[in-house]
């Protein structure tokens, strides 16, 4: 096996421009400031966020709906601020019953 390897290195030729290209891509895939680790690491935070995004934006039409609702309905408004806030008339009672 090593005898495979050696005849494999004595046929590529070393000469310093071989030599300085490699060294550049070790350093450029290990030491670099944007080395491959890093850039994988700011990929996976891009798709964490753009997902994020994604949820907020669903959250934000849904938090629209209901805020027309309530501004078009005075008996929607009245409902949600009972259940929500437990708001009552001067004249009423509350009994919340947990289920």
């Amino acid at each position: 096996m090593k005898e495979k390897i050696l005849t494999v290195l004595k046929h590529i030729p070393f000469n310093k421009y071989v030599l300085t290209l490699l060294l550049a891509a070790v350093w450029m895939v290990f030491f670099d400031e944007n080395d491959v680790l890093t850039r994988l690491k700011y990929d996976k935070k891009i798709h964490d966020l753009k997902s994020e995004i994604t949820f907020y934006e669903k959250e934000i039409e849904v938090s629209r709906a209901k805020t027309l609702e309530l501004q078009s309905n005075d008996k929607n408004l009245e409902k949600f601020a009972r259940e929500q806030y437990l708001m009552k008339k001067s004249n009423e009672d509350i009994f919340i019953i947990d289920k």
